[in-house]
């Protein structure tokens, strides 16, 4: 593939890549980005090649999601044309990145969706996201759409469609309950035999990629793979948006656009959140409620997968929930189980019976009124619902719960003696 870059635009240096512009208008971005080149055949091989990966929790490569649904495209020979969605639910309650994206950088999204709809044979797209987001988004459209009218520039070869999701709940983002809201579903998780990429709603080939993976392809479409890896590491190129919050309050946060491959430490400090000092910190739940508790002594790891790995956790959504020595760790984890219990779409036993219990027996235990084997129980629901739901939100939720037991062991124990090592609980 041949990158073209008009000669008057500079590629952005630094780790402001993503939020590189002045401002969120169609003037500031194309001053800072250069209008997006044509695109070519061999568009998914260079974001193969940058390494592009979901930005949304899986960490999926954007790469291989594009060709097998570029390829069920070409088997179907236009009779289902396919459609992208940009998913923008960010129901994470730890997670503002997206939000951040959408208000400072929407037609880099914009862009980025156009690049993976012409490179799937897509005529439609749809961003899905929070009633409050989409005006940001229609507004970028609207700019756009009001341009090409004058003949300033030539309009957008897709059509891209906002659908303001009725709730954004944490499983709304899930891409199978994403794709039914699109189509005017219920937008709950379904247990899907065929993939979405394959046959979707309507029996389309489906392409859901998170917001900030797709403005991350604008930025490869436009200067190329090389240009990506100039920064970050090798397992983690490019750069990242990574949310920084107080565990016990989600709306304190930061949002930073760091090198892919940064250590935890570094970035909490950059945040410069009170809960984020060193002496402070006693853990960090990284990827999000559903993500794994890792002890202060993990603060060197690098955040991408293989820095986490030996402690059992992944980047996920890129979100980093920092607990401080003012709370009590069972409690807060009592707290976000019960709240994830209740934010389940209820639809498989894992989420109708099994969360719910792991959510009652925390409770017990962040009580201090020892019941029985408290943490056997938890392990043993844990271990049922663990790869059974319809989606992957009981696979969150034990990981979460048996990460706790592990890093808070001290904790633990002494609830099973009645007492706390926090008096008073959590903030």
């Amino acid at each position: 593939m041949t990158v073209t870059v008009p000669h008057t635009v500079l590629p952005p240096t630094g780790t402001q890549r993503l939020l590189a512009a002045a401002g969120p208008g169609l003037d500031e971005h194309e001053r800072t980005y250069g209008a997006l080149p044509a695109i070519g055949p061999g568009i998914i091989d260079e974001l193969g090649l940058a390494g592009v990966d979901g930005r949304g929790g899986a960490g999926f490569p954007l790469a291989r999601k594009l060709a097998v649904v570029a390829a069920q495209s070409h088997r179907t020979r236009g009779r289902r044309a396919p459609i992208v969605i940009g998913n923008a639910a960010e129901g994470e309650p730890a997670s503002r990145k997206d939000a951040v994206l959408l208000e400072r950088a929407p037609h880099l999204v914009l862009d980025g969706i156009v690049v993976a709809a012409l490179a799937v044979g897509a005529a439609e797209a749809v961003v899905a996201t929070s009633d409050r987001l989409a005006a940001h988004v229609h507004r970028a459209i609207d700019e756009r759409t009001t341009r090409a009218a004058r003949g300033a520039s030539a309009p957008d070869p897709v059509a891209i469609d906002v659908r303001p999701l009725p709730h954004t709940s944490f499983v709304s983002g899930e891409a199978g309950a994403l794709a039914s809201a699109v189509a005017g579903g219920r937008g709950l998780p379904e247990d899907r035999v065929v993939r979405l990429a394959e046959r979707g709603p309507s029996g389309r080939p489906t392409l859901v990629s998170n917001v900030e993976t797709l403005a991350q392809a604008a930025l490869v479409a436009r200067y190329g793979a090389r240009w990506a890896r100039g920064i970050g590491s090798e397992t983690a190129p490019g750069t990242r948006l990574v949310t920084v919050s107080d565990v016990t309050d989600p709306s304190h946060a930061v949002v930073l656009e760091t090198p892919g491959g940064a250590p935890l430490g570094e970035l909490l400090g950059a945040s410069r959140l009170d809960v984020a000092e060193p002496r402070r910190t006693r853990a960090v739940l990284v990827g999000g409620w559903g993500g794994t508790w890792v002890p202060t002594a993990a603060l060197d790891a690098t955040l991408d997968v293989e820095g986490l790995a030996p402690w059992g956790a992944a980047p996920g959504a890129g979100v980093l929930a920092v607990l401080d020595d003012r709370a009590c760790p069972i409690v807060v984890t009592a707290r976000i189980a019960a709240a994830l219990a209740e934010a389940s779409a209820g639809r498989c036993g894992p989420c109708v019976n099994g969360l719910p219990r792991i959510a009652e027996v925390l409770a017990v235990l962040a009580s201090g009124r020892p019941a029985g084997d408290l943490v056997g129980e938890v392990r043993r629901v844990a271990a049922l619902v663990d790869g059974r739901g319809a989606c992957h939100h009981p696979d969150g939720v034990a990981r979460m719960v048996r990460s706790a037991m592990g890093v808070f062991r001290d904790d633990v124990q002494a609830h099973l003696a009645g007492r706390c090592l926090h008096a008073g609980g959590a903030r």
